[in-house]
């Protein structure tokens, strides 16, 4: 009896595993969870309602089909995804304060915020990488056809499985990270398994997109810079190449602001094998990544003119109508299709839409 009773004591005493019981105190206060909770349950409404817009409007309005929106579209499928299996799956843990679901679903759960996460990030590298070819020309009149599209977006889902795979395969593995209600890629437990994994993982889902996306919007600036030079006497010419600035100046900021953290806690953990780092704090930036995918339809869509006029049309049932400015947009609008077209003045001419 009274070894069962010092067996009993034992077992109450010990910090338990993430899939036993709530992990306050042990980590972090209930209020903690708590409050995680909420911040996700915030992305899951808000992220399901925008995303879920993006997806019906693009399908409901034969004029959105365009290819450069496949991409959009796509995005808006890694985005809704993420948030179905990571920040529902979060934001039901965090309330109970632990990761109610069992070790099988913690994997499948990494696995697949993995790959939809990396679909997203490189959905906005293709992004990038189409308007710099449309508008600095590098390979002459390009043009991006609805096969390209289809191509890009095949990449992503391609390219995301092949460096998802590996945990589910013994290269590193997927775990509860953090407060332990969430899980993902194994960053913090060190070995050489799991810090070639983080460091592979790095270079080829996060530099790499990363990279693109600064070279593409570099030049693209540099571009316009020339053409409003080109062109100071047209007013038109110069509000665009500052509305064009303010929206690149958006997107590579809402992208750092999701992502950055993330990326780099991750590595730096994972060869810092001695550092020591709070549990909640080491949660903070794979939660805040998560609401990527509130901003991303936002800057990428929301504030497309044709897409916004579309969302209007739906939202007042019919009752306001399309003018001729919402259905044939001209000249540059970042989030949607971008495009130049010649002039005797200049090479280039610029308007925004």
């Amino acid at each position: 009896m009274q070894a069962s009773n010092a067996s009993w004591v034992e077992v109450r005493n010990r910090t338990p595993g993430p899939f036993e019981g709530p992990q306050w105190p042990y980590l972090a206060p209930q209020s903690t969870y708590i409050s995680v909770a909420v911040l996700m349950g915030l992305v899951v409404i808000s992220a399901t309602l925008v995303n879920g817009l993006v997806i019906v409007v693009s399908v409901q309005f034969k004029k959105l089909r365009s290819p450069l929106n496949y991409v959009l579209v796509n995005l808006a499928v890694a985005d809704l995804l993420v948030t179905f299996f990571g920040s529902t799956i979060s934001f039901v843990n965090n309330a109970q304060g632990f990761f109610i679901f069992g070790q099988a679903t913690c994997e499948f759960e990494g696995f697949m915020v993995s790959l939809t996460g990396i679909v997203g990030l490189w959905s906005l590298a293709i992004l990038a990488f189409e308007r710099y070819l449309v508008i600095c020309k590098p390979v002459g009149d390009f043009r991006f056809p609805a096969r390209h599209a289809v191509l890009g977006c095949a990449f992503t889902w391609g390219w995301s499985f092949v460096w998802t795979v590996p945990p589910l395969l013994g290269w590193s593995s997927y775990v509860p990270e953090g407060l332990r209600t969430s899980c993902g890629p194994n960053w913090y437990s060190g070995g050489s398994s799991n810090n070639s994994y983080i460091m592979t993982l790095f270079v080829t889902c996060f530099a790499m997109p990363l990279s693109t996306i600064l070279f593409s919007y570099a030049n693209l600036l540099m571009t316009l810079r020339t053409v409003a030079a080109q062109q100071k006497e047209q007013e038109t010419t110069q509000r665009a190449e500052r509305e064009v600035t303010r929206m690149v100046v958006a997107m590579v900021a809402a992208f750092l602001v999701c992502w950055l953290p993330y990326a780099s806690f991750a590595m730096v953990v994972a060869t810092h094998k001695d550092l020591a780092i709070r549990p909640a704090l080491a949660s903070l930036p794979s939660y805040f990544s998560k609401t990527a995918t509130v901003y991303n339809p936002i800057i990428y869509v929301f504030m497309n003119k044709q897409f916004r006029s579309c969302l209007l049309y739906k939202m007042s049932c019919g009752h306001r109508a399309l003018s001729s400015q919402d259905t044939t947009p001209a000249g540059i609008s970042l989030p949607g299709r971008l495009t130049t077209s010649a002039s005797k003045g200049s090479r280039n001419q610029v308007s925004p839409s």
